[in-house]
């Protein structure tokens, strides 16, 4: 018979960890499958005693902490990378009535209205929990929005449109979802809604969105709590928002306050943002330009709005002649070794810097060394948030002001009322202090819409109309100027000709605005003033990223395609021509294809001209119509085009074809619009509505799509 080994105490164990000393020979381990079974038997002990391990050694190192600092000179240090961890999503709201907030915004105006809308739901409402979502966050795959919006009684949607009637990127999963599938039927019917629209008039699908989703809302059988709200952000959308918000006010009393509440709601003051600001004695850490561009060549990096690639400028070239007095550059971006990735059709979104003249002008305003480096927090000093910070933007990392300025603040936008209301809180002449009030106010409307509306006057221009007024960092990051957005260009290459390589045609905007003040565009200023690689090796770079289009050319490349794209609206139609003369090339069928392009004079700014005239010689398209609206006596732009070639575009179209536009949507794209439909009726012999009727399929199919803004 084996003898049976000897036990081994707890107390053994711990004595042989801390001594660091081997055993007895009576106390002797075996074998790994007695130690196994010893650590099965003993698994609370152990656990109590790795857990005292983790604290002694937390104790260590805290009192190690408190000493080193105590002994040092107190000063702030600068953390090499912000994270704001975002608050917890609690859903248990203590027997709270629960009202969701959902945005779909692309500038972060949705979402600030949709904030503020909680704000003072909140105040309004303190029995009730106010939860603002963003819609793209909402469901992490498509079929949990059906699942999750079933539970969902009281909600409030903030629905931005943006170039065609499109849904914006955060919300493009949900509309999609939510429009492709109609024959739920009444699957909505517990459901208690409000929608305010944002949008210009200015466009045609004026606020497309909004009142799409408010239609299926309706016929699914959801209650319609309030009219659709309809911002016009050519006027002021802040009125807008604040006459729906006023009607929503009453509805959410009867829903939300208790029968035997006879008190009055108190009137709501919206409180002035500002976030907590740290300034430091000495620059610890270089500040990192666009801290979340990430240059890294990790091929699985996705890179979105939040996370930008920084890329080479590779190739800059002026595509206007010395005789125009306007400018239009070509760039390419080097995007070899890094993770981005295009399709033709697609957009490049472009963070860039103010010019150093506008960033020198906001220093003075603000009276503030330009070196002073600094911090924004979203806390108090004991941790806890401040108030509002549920609505302010994330913090950008510690840096100098010059650098907050140059990359950070929206400087040359008309100031919003709400900006206005922060700066009169801190002019120190009552009478400047009474006039940004009023022109904030309901009173003061018409006077808003003049003066800034109108007038397309710039924050920095209001700023030095009122010297007084001189907002604290915090203040003036939080409430007075938005953030900096990134510009988007219709990517004008392909990557079957261009892989590493996305190109860009931008056109200089230099206006005169009606103050006199002479507006640089931000971003096309920039463009034109890069220092390219090809010229030297430490050349400019930025953070962009790629946001995905619906604008395809056919999954047939037999299909008859026809292009129309004046000026920079050629610029996807370029990427085109490159897909289509590589399948040539791969000897690959093509259909027919038409491309009418436009500009002034055909020598200043025929962009492009010799790569159009070999893509007609290789028969990449059958035919470049060109509008020249300068040289005749009458100003010929590309829909004059389209009525010469009436017939040939009505067989085109009657053979499948598909219609492409890209360009300015104000103008151009209506005009082609109404000639496309002139077309269809004369040519198809149809009446008005029957013409208006066929183009709408034509876009409900896919075959006429638009790349406008």
């Amino acid at each position: 018979m084996e003898p049976t080994p000897e036990k081994i105490s707890f107390s053994d164990l711990v004595a042989a960890i801390l001594k660091g000393s081997k055993m007895g020979a009576s106390h002797a381990l075996e074998n790994s499958s007695e130690l196994a079974i010893y650590l099965v038997e003993k698994r609370e002990l152990v656990m109590l005693l790795t857990t005292s391990f983790a604290v002694l050694i937390g104790c260590a190192v805290v009192l190690m902490w408190r000493r080193s600092t105590g002994s040092a000179k107190k000063k702030d240090m600068v953390p090499i990378k912000l994270v704001i961890p975002k608050p917890a999503e609690d859903d248990a709201d203590d027997g709270k009535k629960k009202v969701s907030i959902f945005f779909g915004t692309q500038t972060g105006t949705a979402e600030g209205f949709a904030k503020a809308f909680a704000e003072e739901g909140r105040a309004r409402y303190p029995h009730a929990a106010f939860k603002v979502i963003d819609l793209d966050e909402y469901a992490a795959e498509d079929e949990e929005y059906e699942e999750k919006l079933r539970k969902e009684t009281l909600a409030f949607f903030f629905l931005a449109s943006y170039g065609d009637g499109e849904p914006t990127d955060n919300a493009a999963r949900f509309y999609r979802w939510f429009t492709e599938e109609t024959s739920r039927e009444d699957w909505l019917r517990n459901l208690q809604y409000g929608i305010f629209g944002l949008g210009n008039r200015q466009y045609e699908h004026f606020n497309k969105i909004a009142k799409v989703v408010d239609k299926i809302m309706i016929d699914q059988g959801a209650k319609q709590l309030v009219p659709l709200g309809l911002g016009d952000d050519d006027q002021c959308i802040e009125d807008d928002f604040s006459a729906w918000r006023e009607l929503v006010w009453p509805e959410l009393d009867k829903l939300l306050r208790s029968e035997d509440d006879t008190s009055v709601a108190t009137p709501y003051t919206a409180t002035i943002l500002e976030y907590r600001v740290v300034f430091h004695d000495s620059i610890e850490q270089p500040a990192l330009d666009h801290s979340s561009a990430d240059a890294s060549t990790n091929g699985d990096m996705i890179h979105d709005s939040q996370h930008p690639c920084r890329v080479n400028v590779a190739v800059k070239k002026e595509l206007h002649t010395t005789a125009s007095d306007r400018s239009c550059t070509h760039l390419e971006f080097d995007i070899s070794g890094t993770s981005l990735r295009y399709e033709t059709g697609d957009h490049l979104g472009v963070y860039c810097n103010n010019l150093i003249e506008t960033v020198e002008e906001a220093e003075r305003l603000l009276n503030i060394s330009p070196q002073t480096f600094f911090s924004i927090r979203t806390d108090n000093e004991d941790g806890s948030p401040i108030s509002g910070s549920s609505s302010l933007p994330p913090p950008f990392p510690p840096c100098t002001l010059r650098v907050a300025l140059t990359q950070y603040a929206d400087l040359l936008n008309s100031p919003k009322k709400s900006a206005l209301l922060a700066l009169a809180a801190y002019a120190s002449d009552p009478d400047e202090a009474d006039r940004l009030k009023h022109l904030a106010s309901p009173n003061g409307k018409e006077e808003y819409a003049q003066y800034v509306v109108t007038s397309q006057r710039s924050l920095l221009e209001v700023m030095a109309d009122f010297p007084s007024a001189i907002p604290p960092l915090g203040v003036f990051f939080a409430a007075i100027s938005p953030r900096l957005q990134p510009r988007f260009y219709s990517i004008s290459s392909s990557p079957k000709i261009a892989p590493s390589r996305i190109h860009v045609t931008c056109a200089l905007v230099y206006d005169k605005m009606p103050t006199g003040r002479i507006h640089k565009g931000v971003c096309s200023t920039w463009m034109k003033n890069v220092t390219p690689l090809d010229e030297s090796p430490d050349c400019s770079w930025a953070p962009v990223f790629v946001r995905t289009s619906n604008f395809r050319l056919p999954a047939d490349p037999k299909t008859p395609i026809i292009m129309i794209g004046p000026g920079t609206g050629l610029a996807p139609f370029r990427g085109f021509l490159q897909e289509r003369f590589a399948l040539k090339e791969s000897g690959t069928k093509l259909g027919p294809a038409l491309l009418f392009f436009g500009c002034r004079n055909r020598k200043m700014d025929f962009i492009y001209q010799d790569e159009l005239d070999d893509f007609v010689k290789c028969g990449a398209i059958s035919e470049l119509i060109v509008a020249f609206s300068r040289e005749g006596p009458f100003k010929e732009y590309v829909q004059h085009k389209m009525a010469e070639r009436a017939s040939h575009l009505w067989n085109m179209i009657s053979q499948g074809g598909s219609i492409y536009v890209c360009g300015d949507a104000k103008g151009m794209a209506r005009d082609v619009h109404r000639m496309l439909h002139t077309i269809s009726q004369e040519q198809g012999s149809m009446t008005s509505s029957e013409a208006e009727s066929l183009v709408k399929n034509l876009q409900m199919s896919g075959r006429y799509l638009r790349d406008v803004w």
